[in-house]
């Protein structure tokens, strides 16, 4: 954000059930948060723009060029699923019903797990702080149940009908997102672009954060010419 806002206006969208968000719904589904970023457009004016997503970020912003192509001129996925199962076991587990009782109520212990697993997720020293921060603004409700819907979900029937730019990035060792999920965007999407980091995780922005910056502007800049 600090970086792209010196040359664009840039917006941080929290879906709902996460940061600073609300919480009380009785649903946090991916498509809830695909209606949510039309919503978001909408409300502040915004008629198209550039979307980029991280993680389950990436495959809502995918999906909203899919729904209202209308609100997105490029989409830009970051360790993003294609296909919700490929999922790291953990986290498809964590989606269903019994599993998800046991950790909504043992959330301190869910937290200190993730401490511990915060090594094998990034490389970056400052993730372990970080990841607790996020977990403490997220019920674990939200979390979960987002969770459930992107293992649900599958993009590869509808990835043709996009037609604007498309980057797809990736970190060859990321061990949440299966790292080859580049290979069914790009199937999909013929004219996508993919940028690889064969010493990156799922967190490709801290573990290469120079080169990473350097790419993602590289794309927005490029004049979006009609597929």
């Amino acid at each position: 954000m600090a970086y792209l806002g010196r040359y664009y206006r840039t917006y941080a969208l929290d879906f709902w059930g996460f940061g600073e968000s609300g919480k009380k719904r009785e649903t946090y589904a991916v498509q809830d948060f695909v209606s949510l970023v039309d919503q978001f457009m909408e409300r502040l004016g915004i008629a198209r723009a550039p979307l980029v997503g991280h993680s389950m970020g990436g495959t809502v912003s995918l999906s909203v060029a899919i729904q209202y192509p209308h609100r997105a001129a490029k989409v830009v996925v970051i360790g993003s699923p294609i296909v919700g199962s490929s999922l790291a076991i953990p986290l498809k587990l964590a989606g269903y019903r019994l599993i998800a009782f046991v950790l909504f109520n043992m959330m301190w212990a869910f937290r200190a797990g993730m401490r511990v697993a915060s090594p094998f997720i990034c490389g970056d020293p400052r993730f372990p702080e970080m990841m607790d921060k996020d977990l403490s603004r997220t019920t674990l409700e939200s979390f979960l149940l987002s969770i459930a819907s992107l293992r649900r979900t599958d993009l590869r029937p509808f990835l043709p009908q996009i037609k604007i730019p498309v980057m797809g990035m990736y970190g060859d060792r990321d061990n949440i997102v299966h790292p080859r999920q580049w290979e069914p965007l790009i199937q999909g999407v013929p004219h996508a672009k993919v940028v690889r980091w064969e010493r990156a995780q799922h967190f490709v922005m801290l573990d290469t954060p120079q080169d990473f910056m350097e790419k993602l502007k590289a794309f927005l800049d490029e004049e979006a010419n009609p597929i």
